[in-house]
C-alpha cells in the first residue's frame, strides 16, 4: 500500500526527475535524426514508384503505424541480438539506450515519410511544370519550388510526431533506461508515494510539451511568412491590372 498523499513532495520530486531530462532529450533527439533520414529514404520510392523498393516501403510504413511502440521496443531489444548472433555480433552488453533509439527512429521514419509523401504531392504539378519551361532541371525544380512549399505543408504534422515521440519515451523504462520515468520508478520504491511522482513526471512532460508547441508556433510562423506576404501582395497586383484596364 502506498503512503498518505504528500503535495509537498510532488516539489521535492521535480528537480529529481530533471536531472535525468538529458536521457530523455538524447532518445528524442537521436530518434528525430535518425527518423527523418529514414523518412526520406522511406518516401522517394513511394513518391517515385520505384518498382519493388515502393511495395517495401509500404508494408514497413504500415506495419511500423499499426503496431504499438511497446511491441516494437520489445522486438528490437529482444529480437536485434539474435538476428546479429548468427553474424557474429553480440550485443548483449549493449546499452538499452541505443535499442531505444533504434526503435524509436524506425517508428518515426514510417510516420515521417506519410507525412513527406503527402507534403510533396499536395504541390500542384503545374509549378513544376512552369520550372521545366523556365529552364529548371528536375532537381533544381524539385529543391527551389517543391521542397519550400511542402515543408510549411508537413511541418505542424511533423511537430506533432516529435511531441508524440517525446511522450513515448516515457516507455524507455520497460527495458531498464533510466530516464524520467525510470528514475520515477525507483522513487516510487524508496518512498512508496506513487501518486505524488506521477504528478512530478506529468508537471514536467507538460511543461516540456508545452515549451515545444510555442517554439513550433513561432517556427511555423517564420515559414510562412513568405506566404503570408505573397497572398497579401496578390489582391495588390490584380487590383493594379484592373486599374490599368480600366484606364
Amino acid at each position: 500500500m502506498g503512503k498518505a498523499f504528500d503535495l509537498s513532495l510532488v516539489l521535492d520530486f521535480v528537480p529529481e526527475l530533471l536531472r535525468y531530462l538529458h536521457i530523455t532529450l538524447i532518445v528524442l533527439g537521436g530518434s528525430i535524426v535518425l527518423g527523418l533520414a529514414g523518412g526520406v529514404l522511406l518516401a522517394v520510392p513511394r513518391l517515385y514508384r520505384i518498382p519493388v523498393l515502393s511495395q517495401v516501403a509500404t508494408l514497413y510504413i504500415s506495419f511500423m503505424r499499426g503496431t504499438p511502440i511497446l511491441i516494437k521496443l520489445f522486438l528490437v531489444y529482444y529480437g536485434l541480438p539474435e538476428l546479429l548472433k548468427p553474424i557474429g555480433i553480440d550485443l548483449s552488453r549493449t546499452d538499452p539506450l541505443l535499442f531505444v533509439i533504434v526503435t524509436y527512429a524506425l517508428s518515426d521514419a514510417a510516420s515521417f515519410a506519410e507525412i513527406f509523401r503527402g507534403a510533396v504531392k499536395s504541390v500542384d504539378k503545374g509549378q513544376t511544370e512552369a520550372a521545366y519551361a523556365a529552364g529548371m532541371t528536375s532537381f533544381q525544380s524539385f529543391r527551389r519550388i517543391v521542397v519550400p512549399q511542402a515543408l510549411i505543408v508537413a511541418f505542424p504534422n511533423m511537430a506533432n510526431t516529435l511531441i508524440g515521440s517525446l511522450k513515448d519515451t516515457s516507455l524507455a523504462f520497460s527495458i531498464g533506461v533510466m530516464d524520467m520515468v525510470g528514475r520515477g520508478q525507483t522513487l516510487i520504491s524508496a518512498t512508496s508515494h506513487a501518486l505524488e511522482v506521477y504528478i512530478s513526471l506529468s508537471i514536467v512532460y507538460y511543461v516540456i510539451v508545452i515549451v515545444l508547441e510555442k517554439g513550433f508556433a513561432q517556427a511555423e510562423r517564420r515559414l510562412q511568412r513568405h506566404e503570408r506576404k505573397r497572398l497579401v501582395h496578390k489582391p495588390v497586383v490584380r487590383a493594379e491590372r484592373l486599374k490599368r484596364i480600366a484606364g
